[in-house]
């Protein structure tokens, strides 16, 4: 195994959009999978979730973690590790990282997958008059990578 450079670790974020949070609660480590999208202007990742444990959670202890992998096989992948806070998103800040979060996630699924995402965009306008949905951010403090390929490095 090997450490990546920052601007592969970078690459990943950008073309990925399924990561693992990690975040406390009640004092103990939770993960769940959730659907990201890494904003290259701003370097942040965006994100958004329904009220429950992850959010309160998050609300109580904004120190998190963001995990993204390219898994080839057993002997050839690469994983990321963002350490980075929380910060709920509210009002326009909030719409307007969501409409970056819904084109950004259905750019990497059409390039990655070659997959038409039209519910995106249905997904993005109901987003935006619900007051239900959280959208957060993630300020990333640290990004850290590795990678094993078929050589067994």
């Amino acid at each position: 195994m090997k450490a990546l450079a920052k601007d592969e670790c970078l690459s990943i974020l950008r073309h990925n959009y399924i990561g693992r949070l990690g975040y406390l609660l009640n004092g103990k480590p939770e993960i769940v999978p959730i659907t990201f999208y890494f904003d290259d202007q701003q370097k942040v990742i965006i994100s958004y979730s329904g009220e429950g444990h992850k959010i309160r959670g998050m609300r109580k202890s904004p120190n998190v973690s963001l995990q993204a992998d390219e898994i080839v096989s057993l002997q050839n992948w690469k994983s990321v590790m963002v350490l980075g806070t929380f910060q709920e998103m509210s009002g326009s800040d909030a719409k307007n990282m969501l409409h970056i979060f819904s084109e950004g996630v259905k750019r990497n699924v059409s390039q990655k997958e070659n997959k038409n995402l039209d519910y995106l965009q249905e997904f993005s306008s109901k987003i935006e008059t619900s007051n239900e949905l959280i959208v957060y951010r993630i300020n990333i403090n640290v990004i850290k990578g590795m990678e094993r390929n078929d050589a067994g490095t």
